[in-house]
């Protein structure tokens, strides 16, 4: 019987840079164990690659157009900033259920209401990045009697104007113990302590959201220097020439001031991100540990995803932004659940907001209300239900309104942008993603098709994307179009 659930949430974390999907070299053995003891899923996908929006979605089972919170409120250029009042979330329907709530770490869910308006216990953390300066983290170095947070070593490139580039990456000089991984973990520890301690017994729902891997990698000297760049190939898609594609793809390579430096600091990037995953696997294994410590183990579900990936060079790109490639839109996703198989690998398209029915599911809640998500409990226990064949995603801009459908296959992937051109990739023969196939008329009937079933997706959800779709391609028909109103057919002869 599965009583408590820990949830482990990274942020702009590529699954490039996890042992269990792949990589030779990178040391993440808890997040490795943790896939070995329960299930991992290949192919899930973030619904969009920008954290505010994804956060929201896995808090409420909505796509991004449903829930409405469509951009990080740091750059946000006119969208709202805060979930309806009236919108459901998991957290409220655990709370009704006598569930304690518990969030250490990243919350970045809007402005007005914190994690704990919705009946989160912690420390309200704001921001995008590990907030140093705030005051439980400061209480926290002073009452272990460690060093202040201090930095050298910038590593940043040259931006468009001639100014600095955006900082990627930094030395920290503190010790593994000052870092703010290492104070969320401790926190989350204390935390975990006393709900298993509490006197109603009650079931509990504990998250750590770290606010890493994303950039800038921030890290003492242990794991900044951890991994030997000479020794790490850049990805392939470093050699994207952006020949016949959006051009905002061009800009934003421009913004992060990728040319600017050159393939030692590329390699050197990598090392310290491989060298965040391993201190934030590190941390995570103290968290487990203490799981297994109290003696719930048996009894508590593990979980472990990201809101979105990271370029790190790919597509000559850092960060994310208006580009729907895999390395920001495929995601982590592990979950071990006391009694399922162990070391199970499942290839379905799952998403976040699967996780948010997951967790209502283990909960002995109704699904129905993850308006988008779909329970994985059946596919963890080793079932084979009839499952979503492809997977939709959406973006609705960051530093500027940018809208993007997707659809992804296992085949192909067809990006639908409405002010620039549209993207087809053939990912058997391209699986970089560096040649744009939409004009190709070898694919135009799997251009056709595509575009089809993705009309028809975005139409059955209620996502007025698809009316772009009606007149720009041989899709749907102007009967479909709800803006036709009576002045078009009455009175006409």
């Amino acid at each position: 019987m599965t009583d408590n659930i820990i949830f482990l949430m990274t942020d702009q974390h590529s699954i490039s840079s996890l042992g269990c999907y792949g990589n030779p070299t990178v040391r993440t053995p808890v997040l490795d164990r943790l896939a070995d003891t329960g299930t991992r899923f290949t192919h899930a996908f973030t619904p969009t690659a920008i954290c505010t929006p994804a956060r929201a979605s896995l808090l409420t089972g909505a796509a991004p157009f449903r829930h409405k919170l469509l951009a990080n409120y740091e750059r946000n250029v006119g969208y709202l900033e805060d979930l309806a009042d009236d919108q459901f979330t998991f957290a409220e329907a655990l709370r009704d259920a006598d569930w304690r709530l518990g969030l250490i770490g990243k919350w970045h869910g809007g402005v007005r209401r914190t994690a704990s308006s919705y009946g989160f216990e912690g420390p309200t953390l704001p921001g995008w990045h590990n907030p140093v300066d705030h005051p439980d983290y400061l209480a926290y170095l002073d009452e272990h009697g460690l060093p202040p947070y201090r930095i050298s070593d910038h590593i940043r490139g040259v931006a468009p104007n001639g100014g600095q580039g955006n900082l990627l990456a930094a030395r920290l000089h503190q010790p593994v113990e000052a870092t703010f991984e290492h104070y969320l973990a401790t926190r989350t520890i204390e935390l975990l302590e006393q709900f298993a301690a509490d006197p109603r017994g009650r079931r509990f729902f504990l998250a750590t959201h770290f606010f890493g891997p994303h950039l800038p990698y921030i890290l003492p000297d242990e794991f900044f220097d951890l991994y030997d760049p000479d020794d790490i190939e850049l990805p392939p898609s470093v050699h994207e020439t952006f020949a016949g594609k959006p051009p905002v793809q061009r800009n934003y390579s421009a913004h992060w001031a990728f040319d600017t430096m050159d393939e030692a600091t590329s390699r050197k990037l990598i090392a310290a991100y491989w060298g965040y995953t391993t201190l934030i696997d590190q941390e995570i294994g103290r968290i487990l540990d203490a799981v297994e410590r109290l003696g719930l183990g048996d009894r508590t579900a593990v979980m472990m995803t990201a809101d979105h990936g990271e370029f790190t060079g790919a597509h000559r790109l850092h960060d994310k932004g208006p580009a729907m490639y895999d390395e920001i839109y495929r995601i982590p996703a592990l979950v071990r659940i006391p009694g399922e198989p162990a070391n199970q690998v499942r290839d379905e398209f799952v998403t976040l907001m699967d996780f948010t029915a997951t967790i209502l599911d283990i909960a002995g809640l109704p699904t129905d209300r993850a308006a988008d998500g779909r329970s994985l409990a059946p596919l963890v226990s080793g079932a084979h239900p009839r499952w979503r064949n492809d997977m939709v995603a959406e973006f609705h801009g960051h530093h500027f309104p940018y809208p993007q459908r997707m659809l992804r296959t296992r085949t192909h992937k067809i990006v639908v942008n409405p002010e620039s051109i549209n993207e087809l990739y053939d990912l058997r023969e391209d699986p970089h993603e560096l040649v744009n196939l939409i004009d190709d008329p070898h694919l135009a009937e799997v251009r056709r098709a595509m575009i089809t079933e993705l009309y028809g997706q975005l139409r059955e959800r209620g996502d007025n994307f698809y009316h772009w779709m009606t007149s720009m391609f041989d899709v749907g028909g102007a009967d479909y179009d709800v803006t036709l109103s009576s002045f078009e057919t009455q009175g006409t002869s």
